[in-house]
């Protein structure tokens, strides 16, 4: 007898169809699955006959054959073990076939029978949708990110018995229902805010540009100044994620298997902070089955990297890429896998190896040589790329002794989604979200500057030396700072603030 079940797998953050083929025919008792299986799909068969048997039903002492189509595509994972369960008791008669055909299915079995959850269940459940199938039958854990998506009902089952019953008509199983708009109304449940943050006005007005406009921000202190507190609340002014934004962060962390237990979707922006320690493979993605790094996983959010100086400059140069394209593309033998990872680079670093260089309280016994080569291992071309350098000076007494409240999280988020709306206005049904993805011929048709502002920013250019990248810079960042107060031109007042945020460069000024 020979079974049909439509199943799915993922490759990078996307799935497709799998039909999983089940015959049985006379022959000595054997068990053979191809179509590419790598060593968890060819596991299954023990994990399967166990679950069939504990589960109450009879399996079969004839030749099992198991094709999983297309056989061209390797296939990796646990969750083929439902849909083979079902196909093998679909080919056996217990199940009826026009049943399983309305289905897509998946799921890890247990021993005991017991459904145990997937990676990648969002994406499977949207190849579903899109392939215009009625429902899909998910482990319970996975139902509720399943159940975002619109025009697809999402069953989920506990056991292997459970599944089948249903499948034969002899139990019902109520579909998940998800309320997206109770999801985004919850409260972020964040504990940081900015008026926690005393003293460092500067830097929280340049985190507000930064986060107007999607620039990269790099800090530069001495220890204890308050760079990674502020890089922490840097997350709680940035603009409400979208639904369409949430579903590809959800896509990405469902594939890792990074969702809570429960989660139905991420509404709130990632915020990864990676280990100086981190490998290039860690921080961009790889492994001999490629997953996403931490530039993926920071998608649609931030990536913090502390003490900048201490990552390997290998690992460092490898961000050059993704902060130019927005998306990381993984070679192997076998195929090439891309990863979205458009995020905000926000870094941190000492100004010399002991950290103390230009702090009055605390004299830095570093040489020249010794300065030279800590800030040489973060290359001309990486800070080319990072629109903002701010000095971050230690904070002053009088300041963290002030009673008064700074100004809130919130408050600094109204204005940076207020100007975000005014560049999603301009930038209108192009694949530009904010200022900094502008390429040349966008900052030409949208920061024109007047007389004044083209004398002071030739001025500055002459003096520093700056490079082709960093003018560019400046202009998106001055356009940036024209959104903040609803301006339609730049003025030479936006120049001369977003000159100031190019501390490294200005170092280099005569």
């Amino acid at each position: 007898m020979l079974a049909r079940v439509l199943s799915s797998a993922v490759i990078g953050i996307d799935a497709y169809l799998v039909e999983v083929e089940v015959d049985i025919a006379a022959g000595l008792p054997s068990f053979t699955t191809v179509g590419l299986p790598e060593t968890a799909v060819k596991e299954s068969r023990e994990r399967v006959k166990a679950a069939i048997t504990n589960s109450g039903y009879s399996f079969p002492d004839d030749r099992i054959t198991v094709n999983l189509a297309p056989a061209g595509i390797k296939k990796e994972g646990t969750g083929f073990d439902l849909p083979i369960a079902m196909g093998i008791l679909a080919a056996t008669q217990i199940i009826p076939q026009h049943r399983v055909d309305k289905f897509l299915i998946l799921g890890e079995l247990s021993l005991d029978g017991r459904v145990k959850p997937v990676q990648g269940a969002l994406p499977m459940a949207i190849s579903a949708a899109e392939a215009g199938y009625r429902g899909i039958i998910v482990p319970a854990e996975n139902r509720r990110e399943a159940a975002v998506v619109d025009g697809i009902s999402v069953y989920p089952s506990r056991t292997l018995a459970e599944a089948v019953d249903f499948l034969r008509g002899f139990a019902t199983i109520q579909p998940e229902k998800t309320d997206i708009d109770e999801l985004f109304s919850r409260p972020d449940g964040s504990d940081v805010d900015f008026s926690e943050v005393m003293g460092q006005e500067h830097v929280k007005r340049a985190m507000e540009v930064a986060a107007a406009g999607g620039h990269n921000l790099l800090m530069i202190g001495p220890p204890g100044s308050g760079k990674t507190m502020l890089a922490r609340r840097l997350p709680g002014i940035l603009p409400p994620l979208t639904f369409e934004e949430a579903i590809e962060t959800t896509k990405i962390f469902s594939v890792v298997g990074m969702l809570e237990k429960d989660q139905a979707l991420v509404t709130r922006r990632p915020f990864r902070s990676p280990h100086h320690t981190i490998s290039d493979a860690g921080l961009i993605g790889g492994g001999h089955i490629p997953r996403p790094g931490e530039v993926s996983l920071a998608h649609n959010g931030v990536l913090f990297l502390d003490e900048l100086a201490e990552y390997k400059k290998h690992v460092l140069e490898v961000l050059r890429q993704p902060l130019e394209d927005h998306r990381v593309t993984i070679s192997r033998a076998a195929s090439t896998i891309t990863y979205p990872s458009r995020f905000m680079l926000i870094a941190a670093m000492n100004p010399c190896p002991c950290g103390y260089l230009s702090d009055p309280a605390h004299p830095c016994h570093c040489t020249r040589h010794q300065i030279h080569r800590y800030r040489s291992r973060i290359s001309g071309p990486l800070l080319d790329r990072i629109d903002i350098h701010m000095e971050v000076p230690t904070v002053p007494y009088r300041d963290l002794m002030r009673h008064s409240p700074a100004e809130s999280s919130e408050q600094i988020r109204r204005r940076v989604t207020a100007a975000r709306k005014r560049q999603q206005k301009r930038f209108g049904r192009s694949k530009i979200f904010c200022n900094a993805q502008m390429n040349n011929r966008q900052i030409k048709a949208y920061c024109r500057l007047d007389q004044a502002s083209d004398r002071l920013l030739e001025t500055a250019v002459d003096k520093i030396g700056l490079s082709a990248r960093a003018y560019n810079r400046i202009i998106k960042i001055a356009r940036t700072i024209a959104d903040l107060v609803s301006a339609d031109r730049i003025t030479a007042d936006h120049i001369s603030e977003a000159i100031q945020y190019r501390s490294l460069d200005r170092k280099r000024m005569p």
